[in-house]
């Protein structure tokens, strides 16, 4: 594995977490917490199973919303797990990542002088694409990994449709003479690999292990995650099978 510096890429948060008890979840994206004796309603911007994860009685912390105007005033974006810190947050790996493509942190992107975000290609839009350098423009694809089983990330924890599509793009942008990549951010640092989830999504598997052999390179790194915002940490090896 490939330890990162303290000085690596970063997400920081602007305000506090406030400190709270899952109660239960009502639907795909929203959670009932415990705070402070009331009962609240958090958004959860993760659209996974995350059975795992959010169990009764955990601590989570919460991010109160600037948007006065929302249905809920509050996300749910970290859960307390035996002590380890997981983000639940889908949104914060694609900052992580623009961040580190920001600084020109990732020695493979550093001839590149432009970053677009979601650039569309096909039939879907992909999370980044390089422009102007030395080599041919370069697609990468970031994706939110929070489930683990005995010190393996696995994504995904539920069928991914799109995720599929998105290699399968990936996959035609090589056959065209671009480069690409797909991350996967494992917002946790209690893994030591990470694999496709075949039993959960082969559709997925089976795209990824396409994609690797038409020329996409993937990625997966782990995340120091801290109440004060989350530090991308540890390059681990990427399974096929």
């Amino acid at each position: 594995m490939e330890t990162l510096s303290s000085a690596g890429p970063s997400f920081l948060r602007e305000r506090p977490l406030l400190e709270g008890i899952f109660l239960s979840r009502s639907n795909r994206f929203l959670g009932v917490v415990n705070l402070g004796g009331e009962e609240v309603e958090a958004h959860i911007a993760d659209p996974g199973r995350l059975k795992e994860i959010l169990i009764p009685g955990r601590k989570v912390y919460l991010q109160r919303s600037k948007n006065p105007s929302r249905k809920t005033s509050y996300d749910l974006v970290l859960v307390n797990m035996d002590g380890t810190l997981v983000s639940i947050d889908s949104r914060v790996p694609n900052e992580l990542i623009f961040n580190a493509l920001q600084r020109r942190f990732f020695q493979e992107f550093a001839g590149y002088s432009r970053i677009l975000r979601e650039v569309r290609y096909g039939k879907s839009r992909l999370d980044f694409k390089l422009t102007d350098g030395s080599e041919a423009d370069s697609f990468i694809e970031v994706k939110s990994v929070t489930l683990v089983e005995e010190k393996k990330a696995l994504f995904p924890d539920a069928p991914s449709i799109r995720g599929a599509r998105h290699l399968r793009e990936l996959t035609q942008a090589c056959s065209e003479g671009y480069k690409a990549y797909v991350i996967f951010v494992i917002q946790r640092d209690d893994v030591v690999k990470f694999s496709p989830n075949r039993q959960m999504d082969p559709e997925f598997a089976d795209a990824l292990k396409d994609a690797v052999s038409a020329g996409v390179l993937p990625w997966a790194y782990t995340c120091r995650v801290t109440t004060e915002g989350l530090f991308l940490h540890e390059k681990v090896e990427v399974l096929l099978e």
